[in-house]
């Protein structure tokens, strides 16, 4: 496997797998290299700093909003921390090398959701099981139970390659089930959910881990027929025309998404997904220039066909215009959420006393404006940082493997965290034309949640793996 300069090589100059590994010699030698206990101790040490962050952040909110604080913080403080604590002990047995710093940033991004969420509860006067905090405890509870069941059932993540065409199986029913005339449901335009009596779930936040796992698995299988065959032309190799399929079904797989779900992120999700990780697989710069071509020509088809895209891309550009502001399906929520990231300022107002409840679906979709409202820019960049920071470990875990499918799956999960951070904060800021998708781990949903929960345990598995592996030595 190759990547932009040339073959990707393990850390330590050993060639990836498929390529026989040199012979030990007199002075060489293959030895395990274990990582003391001390991971775990570092995470149980940033996880009671993120408890308290956690807690501290609802008794913030209780006091600016409510003016006093009273038994709310066990239910959401406690109620988090005895899950993450529950998790991090589950570590210690099944996988004592994890990175230390992922489930701690995860915590705290969740944690902090939370907050945010509650001020709103208390905002629209919502207590009890209509919370939507409290109905998020609970979800992260079922969401990091199943990250829990992930490390114990999956002890090494190359297994997962022998599932590499159930997996796509699996992601094609997850994205059909919306479409189903008696579950499918619509909500805001967008027929992204399943509705089976009273629970609501959006399929589509998990087969993103379904298509990472397939993609990872075909492009190890396929990548000397896509890297190295082609025609030359501006400087760059092309694929033929026989290799072209994957991406080809890609893109129709994203354009269908559009035209039948009316989901423009969650296609731009699933290809952009696709494009890096055959770019990362072959080392060719050509399949991302056929890819940001072909979605680029397919949404500014898509724009002069569909009303609902074309909705997007002109209350993205003409926010301000009275006339689309005050229509059904403008800009209103935009330029609200606009309007409370302007009046956060650089340190914000304070938890619990802006009033992000203003902009709609500000739990949900606008969380990141609700956030810049009441912790200001400051508190913005420090939670960028800590996206940034967890997706910086995702892509180091990659890359320190020996098996180019690992690599492979630790970059497309890495990367689905970013593009979908990418994704909501462009839209919520204005850099790019609005999407439905939530922020990953804070915003109000329960099928994020869950999917976003379940990467934080195969990077974690992933971890303990790579660390695990026999590394030869001089």
């Amino acid at each position: 496997m190759t990547n932009a300069t040339g073959p990707l090589t393990a850390p330590n100059g050993l060639p990836g797998a498929g390529t026989a590994a040199p012979a030990p010699t007199p002075g060489r030698g293959i030895r395990r290299i274990r990582v003391p206990q001390k991971l775990r101790n570092l995470e149980l040490f940033l996880l009671l700093f993120v408890c308290a962050v956690n807690a501290f952040a609802v008794v913030l909110v209780q006091f600016g909003a409510l003016g006093y604080a009273d038994m709310t913080v066990f239910t959401l403080g406690v109620g988090l921390a005895v899950l993450v604590l529950g998790m991090h002990i589950a570590l210690r047995f099944v996988a004592t090398n994890a990175d230390p710093f992922i489930l701690p940033i995860a915590a705290l991004l969740n944690g902090i959701g939370i907050a945010v969420i509650y001020r709103i509860d208390i905002a629209e006067k919502l207590t009890g099981w209509e919370s939507t905090a409290v109905r998020q405890v609970v979800w992260s509870g079922v969401a990091i139970a199943l990250a829990i069941g992930v490390i114990l059932v999956i002890r090494n993540h190359r297994v997962l390659q022998r599932y590499t065409y159930i997996a796509m199986f699996v992601a094609a029913v997850l994205l059909l089930l919306p479409m189903l005339p008696v579950i499918g449901q619509e909500i805001n335009g967008a027929r992204v959910w399943i509705h089976v009596g009273a629970f609501s779930f959006q399929p589509g936040e998990v087969a993103k881990i379904a298509l990472a796992v397939f993609f990872a698995g075909y492009l190890v299988s396929r990548r000397d027929s896509l890297s190295m065959v082609g025609t030359k032309f501006l400087g760059m190799r092309f694929p033929r025309a026989r290799d072209l399929g994957p991406i080809l079904v890609l893109w129709a797989l994203s354009m269908s998404v559009i035209i039948f779900q009316r989901d423009l992120g969650t296609a731009l999700l699933y290809f952009g997904l696709f494009v890096v990780m055959i770019y990362v697989a072959t080392g060719r710069a050509s399949w991302v220039v056929l890819g940001v071509g072909l979605f680029l020509a397919g949404g500014v088809i898509a724009g002069q066909v569909l009303t609902y895209v074309n909705d997007r891309f002109t209350n993205w550009l003409d926010a301000f215009n009275p006339a689309i502001y005050d229509e059904v399906g403008g800009s209103y929520q935009l330029v609200q959420g606009l309007f409370g990231l302007a009046n956060g300022g650089l340190i914000g107002t304070g938890l619990g006393q802006g009033r992000p409840d203003i902009t709609p679906l500000a739990q949900s979709d606008y969380i990141i404006a609700s956030v810049g409202e009441e912790l200001g820019l400051a508190g913005l960049f420090a939670i960028f940082a800590l996206y940034l920071l967890f997706i910086s470990r995702g892509f180091r875990i990659s890359f320190a493997g020996q098996d180019d499918f690992g690599r492979l799956l630790g970059v497309g999960l890495s990367f689905t965290v970013a593009l979908q951070c990418f994704i909501v904060i462009g839209g919520v800021t204005r850099v790019i034309p609005l999407t439905g998708l939530t922020t990953p781990f804070m915003a109000a949903g329960g099928s994020s949640l869950v999917a976003n929960w379940i990467i934080v345990g195969l990077l974690l598995r992933l971890s303990d793996t790579v660390r695990n592996q026999p590394r030869l030595v001089i």
